[in-house]
């Protein structure tokens, strides 16, 4: 998941206790969360395909979907959907100030196509996490049938910012940033997350929420041994119909009846 800005200062912030689990405040129908949507099957192509492994490969998992930002460019929405993409997650803000340009656009059109949809950020260490949950709570919609939001937090040698805060800051600056967004959108977040900085700082941390690990070279129980995970995002090289160039591919973990309860169980 690519950033797209440089970042500025930093203040300290407070480590806040965990959030209880809200009750939304404009939940969806009744009727419409009993609907489950129809699951179209993987028809992905990979440019660089991996061998997991028989028993561990993605495409024995039911649900797959996708992330994309400004670079996927112009999307045929329907067409994504059809090739496997049954929920997508899309890029919305970095630090406390960036707006990814194809955000409003691109949520209105997954809307629009009927996928399953979310918004993530893309966290800097060079901002305050209070700053940063502001932003995005500012550019994201609260809506109802909606995802739970994603917090994508990985060191970025690309980035202005080079710090890299000790684990008990990155902890203290994750929890505000969740805790605010949890506050919010009455959904607990999401936490993306890349290998190296799994293990710096997240490896035993944070076992009360969904996690969505980067792990394109081995299945996630070799990556991050023992930690429960929700997504799996097993390459950045997908081709498919729809869109131009490459694209981050997923897969939810369980099958399409767990699907269906996890999305009745986390959307409102």
């Amino acid at each position: 998941m690519p950033s797209d800005q440089g970042d500025d200062g930093d203040t300290p912030v407070p480590l806040q206790r965990p959030l209880a689990m809200l009750s939304p405040s404009n939940p969806m129908p009744r009727a419409l969360r009993q609907q489950p949507m129809q699951i179209y099957s993987h028809r992905f192509r990979d440019a660089k395909p991996i061998n997991f492994g028989a028993s561990t490969s993605p495409r024995k998992l039911a649900v797959h979907g996708v992330d994309v930002s400004r670079w996927q460019g112009e999307i045929d929405w329907d067409t994504l959907r059809t090739q496997g993409a049954n929920f997508v997650y899309i890029k919305a803000t970095d630090g406390g100030d960036h707006l990814d340009p194809m955000f409003k656009q691109n949520w209105r059109a997954a809307q629009q196509a009927g996928l399953k949809h979310g918004a993530y950020h893309f966290f800097y260490w060079c901002r305050t996490a209070g700053e940063q949950a502001d932003w995005f709570i500012r550019n994201v919609p609260k809506e109802a049938g909606a995802l739970p939001p994603v917090i994508d937090v990985e060191w970025n040698g690309e980035s202005s910012c080079k710090r890299r805060p000790s684990r008990e800051q990155v902890l203290a600056k994750m929890q505000v940033f969740m805790d605010k967004l949890e506050k919010h959108y009455g959904q607990r977040p999401i936490v993306y997350t890349a290998p190296d900085f799994y293990r710096d700082n997240l490896s035993g941390e944070l076992l009360n929420y969904p996690f969505w690990l980067r792990a394109v070279a081995q299945h996630p129980s070799k990556v991050y041994p023992g930690r429960k995970w929700l997504f799996w995002q097993y390459s950045g090289s997908g081709v498919s119909h729809g869109v131009e160039g490459r694209i981050d591919l997923n897969a939810f973990h369980g099958s399409e009846q767990d699907w269906h309860n996890w999305v009745a169980s986390s959307v409102h």
